[in-house]
Parts: C-alpha cells; structure tokens; sequence
C-alpha cells in the first residue's frame, strides 16, 4: 500500500507541470491565432521577394479585388497565376504610391 501511494504522488508531481502548462496554451489560443495572421510571409517568385502579410497589405489586395469587381476571397486560397496577378498589381501600385 506504501509503494502505491508513493507511486501514485510521484506520478502527481510529474504531472501537474504538464497539465498546467496546457492549460495556458489553451488560455492564449486567440493570441497566437491572431500572431500567426500578422507575422504571414509570402514569397513573389517574379520580383524574388517577400512581403509580410499585415493591416497595410490587406488594404491593399481588399483594393485590388474592389478595382476588379471580385468578391474577397482568402490570397492563400488563389491559384498561382492569381497570386503573380495580384502581386504584380501590387508592385505596380506600390511604385506609383511612392512616386507621390
């Protein structure tokens, strides 16, 4: 009966840390979600660069979809050639806005 209960307490001590620290990844789920959308990188195979997906592009790809009548759709979901599009669009409209 000893052993057992010895047993059973070692068992407790090593695995409260685990449970406790599962119940914090659960706490801040919506955090790392909402990180996880921010820190996004896509690579633009024609210009060889990549661009962070953040606030200020997806004003702009939600422009570039108003400029040609097409309802939002999520830019991972695009095909490829979609992509270049948009990306070429992107580095057309970025240039333009720099000039001004």
């Amino acid at each position: 009966m000893r052993r057992f209960v010895s047993l059973l307490l070692l068992g407790v001590a090593l695995g409260t840390p685990v449970a406790l620290r599962a119940d914090d990844d659960n706490k801040h789920h919506g955090e790392r979600d909402r990180d996880r959308d921010r820190d996004k990188r896509y690579y633009d195979a024609q210009r060889r660069d990549w661009h962070q997906w953040n606030q200020n592009e997806d004003q702009a790809y939600r422009r570039y979809l108003d400029e040609r009548h097409e309802r939002y759709r999520d830019y991972g979901r695009m095909n490829k050639k979609q992509q270049r599009d948009y990306w070429e669009w992107r580095h057309n409209h970025q240039d333009a806005d720099d000039r001004r």
